[in-house]
């Protein structure tokens, strides 16, 4: 009887094991589930920024301001500024003010969207790529361009990411990722961009 027991239980392991390999595609990983709102590390800066995931939007978004177009290698480019103090994210240990560090980044331009506004004019965005860390995994997405400095999260991750990702949305908790990404202080940072800017 137990050995009987014993092979049902096998039987039944395997076949959950199976049915579970059918749902995510012959093996690849598991939907992994944040929460509605995570921290973001944007690759190469090591700035760390609060970010919602929002199904009700496409494509992601990241504040910055000052976009301006260019032309490098007779390819389109936008350089752009992520002015901390618009969002205080970033932890500080010394005197540093968060409103003394302005990121400045140049990108290759990868579309252009248009953007429909209520109760505004319809507004055309940038969108590039950029690198970023979220729950301890490095991942890339298009970004569009715009102000967010009014809005409480200077990143939007939008459906776009959650699907090549394979995420999972719990809308009911927040900061819920069970790894980090490492992240550089407010000074190191500041640090960072002044010896950058300096090349």
């Amino acid at each position: 009887m137990r050995f009987l027991t014993t092979v049902l239980l096998m039987l039944s392991l395997a076949a959950t094991s199976a049915m579970a390999e059918e749902k995510t595609g012959n093996g690849d990983r598991v939907p992994e589930t944040l929460g509605f709102v995570e921290w973001v590390v944007m690759k190469d800066t090591r700035l760390r920024l609060k970010a919602r995931l929002d199904t009700g939007a496409k494509t992601s978004s990241l504040h910055a301001v000052n976009v301006e177009e260019f032309t490098r290698n007779e390819e389109r480019w936008v350089s752009f500024e992520i002015p901390l103090g618009d969002h205080e994210d970033q932890p500080a240990e010394g005197e540093f003010k968060h409103d003394d560090v302005v990121i400045v980044l140049e990108r290759p331009v990868r579309r252009t969207v248009l953007i429909k506004r209520k109760g505004a004019p319809s507004q055309r965005r940038y969108v590039v790529d950029l690198e970023f860390c979220i729950a301890g995994t490095m991942h890339t997405t298009q970004f569009s361009l715009t102000d967010r400095g009014k809005f409480s999260y200077p990143v939007l991750l939008g459906r776009r990411f959650m699907r090549d990702d394979n995420i999972l949305v719990d809308s009911s908790d927040g900061f819920i990722a069970s790894k980090e990404c490492e992240y550089s202080t407010l000074e190191e940072v500041a640090a960072e961009e002044e010896a950058r800017v300096a090349r």
